[in-house]
Parts: structure tokens; C-alpha cells; sequence
């Protein structure tokens, strides 16, 4: 009998626990992401900042990027800055969760953020997303590298040009000790202008 009991009293904490877990995740889709700015922005360890001053922008003066580019390896590093609001009456938690970094629809990097992630009922938060790639194929395309030059150069000189910021992450949670993927991914999209750098 106390054997039956146990299995049952088990089995009522599961089922607890799962619930919970799954009004977490439902939470998740309730959430509004939105993508706030980018920070501490390098490329091939130039920070943008010394490329948008130079106010002549021409990436093959910067030895850093040629030498660079030369090697195939073209290190993007910059802090994401996102805001998570939940608006629901359940806590949302993220264990981790995979993302997608797009401009102007072209993929230039992908990843793993690992790391808990609790967004209250009725709580927004902001989440620093480490960002570090390999953008080498991402510029040898020939007009890709014109539309940064011009982006660049046109904030240098005070000529407006806007671009397409994508972000699609696919959180997880933790169910009975597996990370459980959300279905599909969640889009963020933010037109930026190179306003921002200035």
C-alpha cells in the first residue's frame, strides 16, 4: 500500500511539474522580443566606431580588415542588446536558446546563448546577447561590401541609409532533466539606421 502511494505521490509531482513547465513555455510565444541596439561593435578588432570617424571610409586602408580578409577570417563581435517582456500571468523561462543573426535577409551568424533566462508575469528584462562570428563570407560577396562601405560612409557624411536587422531565436526549457525546443523559431525585426552610429 505505501508502495502504491509513493508511485502515486510521484506521479502527482510529475504531472505538477510538467504542467508548470509547459505554461512556461507557452509563456515564451506570449512574449514580445524586441531588438533595443548593438554595442561594443568590431570588426577584425577595428571597433565601428574608428571606422564611421575616419569620415572616409575605405575598408582596404584599415590593415586590420585587409589582413584579415586575406586570411578568411573576419571576427564580428558586438553586444545584442534584447528586451523580453512577458505580458502573461505565468513566468517565462528560457534555459538557452539557438539564434539566427540576419541583415537585409543575407545570414551572417548563428549560435548558442547559453544561459537562464526568467521573465516574471507582467516583466520585461533586457538580455545581453554576445555576438561573435566569422563574417568572411558574409563581405566576400562584392555588393555586400559596397552596401557596408556606403552604410558606413553615409553616416561618416551624414547621409541617411537604413538596413534590415533579423534575429530569430529558438528558446528551450527544461522538461524532466531534456531541453525541449520551442516549435519554430521567433522573429525579431528592426530597420536601423546608420543614424546609430553617429
Amino acid at each position: 500500500m505505501n508502495k502504491l502511494f509513493l508511485v502515486c505521490l510521484v506521479a502527482f509531482f510529475t504531472s505538477c511539474s510538467i504542467n508548470k513547465q509547459a505554461q512556461q513555455i507557452k509563456a515564451l510565444g506570449q512574449c514580445d522580443y524586441k531588438l533595443l541596439n548593438a554595442s561594443n561593435v568590431s570588426i577584425a578588432g577595428t571597433n565601428i566606431d574608428r571606422l564611421v570617424n575616419t569620415k572616409n571610409v575605405n575598408m582596404v586602408n584599415l590593415p586590420s580588415l585587409a589582413l584579415a580578409y586575406l586570411r578568411k577570417d573576419v571576427p564580428l563581435k558586438a553586444t545584442l542588446n534584447l528586451q523580453i517582456s512577458n505580458s502573461s500571468n505565468n513566468l517565462a523561462a528560457i534555459n538557452n536558446f539557438d539564434y539566427i543573426l540576419l541583415i537585409n535577409q543575407q545570414e551572417i551568424a548563428n549560435g548558442t546563448v547559453n544561459q537562464r533566462i526568467s521573465v516574471a508575469a507582467n516583466k520585461e528584462i533586457m538580455v545581453p546577447v554576445q555576438l561573435n562570428a566569422n563574417i568572411y563570407q558574409f563581405l566576400a560577396n562584392g555588393k555586400t561590401l559596397q552596401d557596408i562601405g556606403a552604410f558606413l560612409s553615409g553616416a561618416a557624411n551624414g547621409n541617411e541609409l537604413k538596413g534590415l536587422v533579423t534575429v530569430k531565436i529558438k528558446p528551450s526549457i527544461l522538461v524532466g532533466g531534456n531541453l525541449v525546443k520551442y516549435p519554430g523559431f521567433i522573429t525579431i525585426e528592426k530597420e536601423i539606421s546608420n543614424k546609430i552610429l553617429l
